[in-house]
């Protein structure tokens, strides 16, 4: 993702119209997939739970703006401090940027690249919350998402991204997110599960998802929005390096489909849309940091080895004992690891730099560089976000009382539930009876109100 990586890209000081209009539209399509991850994440937990995890996911939507605009931006994509953090005092509050002032190195407004990248900022803590279902509370997972971003993402994006960050200085390779965005939030998410501990009833209960269709919808969701994610992340339309990402995101998507089905079928017995719509998400995830990098038929086997590898990956839990709700550190984690390593097998060197894999003659180089950054990303957001969560859980508390999870944390947070069944009907049906007074009589129809 530019800057970070640029070695493709046309120098060209005018304010491309194209280029504008078009990171506007990804823009857009990466904030509809915070909303799709809710409706993925709603469906997948039980009912009295659906209202908390949709609005886990929303609220990201006004903290992380927010913070964006105060300082995020300024952490993140400012000057180089140290090679570990960002900081311009034109990008507090975005107060000293010209409406026609270019990104470097790139045809686009510096606004439409704070944009771009507030979406992803937004995206990733929410990742995390498919991790916590049912029993966090939601001020202490606001307060979190305060912290986290503050302390992890933003820095994370700074290595990865930002001119001067250490891990891109180093040529660590990640088109769109495969180390900030999904090992940041699955590792964040296995250092929270650590802190706060299983649901009641882990592995003895039942905890089956309510709505497959909404799963299928909030997976549809996402997929659609993905193209913004990863062909919006070269910023712009000029050489076709996000051409080659828009064909590769789909080719590994449909092969994690596949690969997972495969799996699930020699491994259960069964093909199913549960497994359809994760080996969709699994595919995303790992073709996001490797798509500008491999071919088609590179991204083929990117999104198949994930598929197969993230549906083993879920089953984890049940062997080591932690409980992760939604499959955060089976599909996000190992599929963002995935993704990264293999760039440094598949990287053909003729995409978006010049950086060869290991089975296209590029020796191990590239291959080490990658592991460096998915094992230093994995290592800090582990830790740090398990410290956050220990100070809010033995302050504030993060989990809700036993009594509370157990009754359904939707009522217990929000005061409401997701489906109200009592005003089901409302239209007129017809009824057959017979009047009292003639038990022989014909029974008649008679119209009344349900």
């Amino acid at each position: 993702m530019p800057p970070g990586i640029t070695t493709l890209a046309a120098d060209a000081p005018e304010l491309s119209a194209a280029n504008t209009g078009f990171m506007l539209i990804c823009s857009a399509l990466v904030m509809l997939m915070t909303p799709g991850l809710a409706f993925f994440y709603g469906g997948m937990v039980r009912v009295k739970s659906t209202l908390n995890m949709l609005m886990m996911s929303f609220i990201s939507l006004g903290i992380v703006t927010v913070l964006w605009v105060l300082y995020g931006f300024s952490l993140a994509f400012g000057s180089d401090i140290g090679s570990v953090i960002g900081w311009s005092s034109d990008y507090v509050g975005l107060s000293g940027i010209g409406i026609t002032e270019l990104w470097d190195g790139t045809t686009i407004p510096v606004y439409v690249f704070a944009a771009f990248q507030l979406m992803f900022a937004v995206l990733t803590p929410a990742l995390i919350s498919g991790a916590l279902a049912d029993r966090v509370k939601f001020t202490a997972w606001a307060l979190f998402i305060v912290l986290w971003v503050t302390i992890v993402y933003f820095p994370v994006a700074h290595w990865v991204w930002g001119s001067g960050g250490w891990l891109f200085e180093m040529g660590v390779i990640d088109f769109a997110g495969g180390t900030a965005v999904h090992i940041n939030a699955g590792a964040a998410a296995l250092g929270v599960i650590f802190v706060i501990g299983k649901r009641i009833g882990f592995k003895k209960d039942p905890m089956r998802p309510h709505s497959l269709p909404l799963v299928m919808l909030g997976a549809a969701l996402l997929w659609f929005g993905w193209f913004g994610f990863n062909a919006g992340s070269w910023l712009g339309n000029d050489d076709g390096v996000g051409a080659v990402m828009f064909l590769n995101t789909q080719v590994a998507t449909a092969a994690a489909v596949l690969g997972w089905l495969v799996y699930e079928k020699l491994r259960h017995g069964s093909f199913t849309t549960l497994g359809a719509a994760s080996g969709a998400v699994s595919g995303l995830v790992a073709i996001t940091p490797a798509g500008g990098s491999v071919s088609p038929l590179g991204a083929i086997a990117v999104g198949a080895i994930a598929g197969v590898l993230c549906a083993m990956a879920v089953g984890l839990k049940y062997k080591f004992g932690y409980d992760d709700s939604l499959d955060v550190v089976g599909v996000h984690l190992v599929g963002g690891i995935i993704g990264s390593i293999l760039v440094g097998f598949f990287a053909t060197g003729g995409v978006q730099s010049d950086a060869k894999g290991l089975f296209y003659g590029g020796g191990v180089e590239q291959l080490g560089k990658q592991i460096v950054g998915v094992v230093a990303v994995l290592a800090y957001s582990l830790v740090v976000s398990g410290l956050i969560a220990l100070i809010l859980h033995r302050t504030i508390g993060m989990r809700v009382s036993e009594d509370d999870e157990i009754s359904g944390i939707d009522q217990v947070e929000h005061a409401e539930t997701a489906y109200d069944f009592s005003g089901t009907g409302g239209g007129s049906v017809a009824r057959t009876t017979a009047p009292a007074t003639d038990p022989t009589a014909a029974p008649k129809a008679k119209k009344v109100d349900a």
